[in-house]
């Protein structure tokens, strides 16, 4: 992944809902209707459920390994800890972070949103 391809959480007006410039965006939909440029614009959506699924790594074993892990068991993830960990919605994609603490449960914090490749 480059650098174009991620971007900055300080780039967005998180308070607005407007995102940053985008060269290649014409600024119109397909169907040729504007894109919501504010939060009030996008309250149909607000009840949707979505899926977010915070991953932080992934390790391959043998069914005959998984069977044999019990209580306590350690299994070894593909990522170092303090690497970046990456966030899903709906199995797609969108941000990457870190894990934090809030009170006393585990919690995620975005650090760069993933943008899409619209073409």
């Amino acid at each position: 992944m480059t650098e174009e391809d991620t971007l900055d959480l300080a780039d967005l007006d998180v308070g607005t809902g407007d995102l940053p410039p985008d060269e290649e965006d014409s600024g119109q939909l397909p169907d040729g209707g504007r894109p919501p440029t504010n939060a009030k614009e996008l309250e149909a959506v607000y009840d949707i459920p979505v899926q977010v699924s915070a991953v932080l790594g992934k390790a391959n074993m043998q069914v005959s390994q998984l069977l044999k892990l019990g209580r306590g068991a350690v299994v070894e993830l593909d990522r170092k800890v303090g690497e970046a960990i990456d966030i899903y919605v709906n199995n797609r994609l969108v941000a990457r972070g870190e894990v934090v603490v809030v009170e006393e449960h585990l919690g995620v914090t975005m650090t760069e949103i993933i943008k899409v490749d619209r073409s």
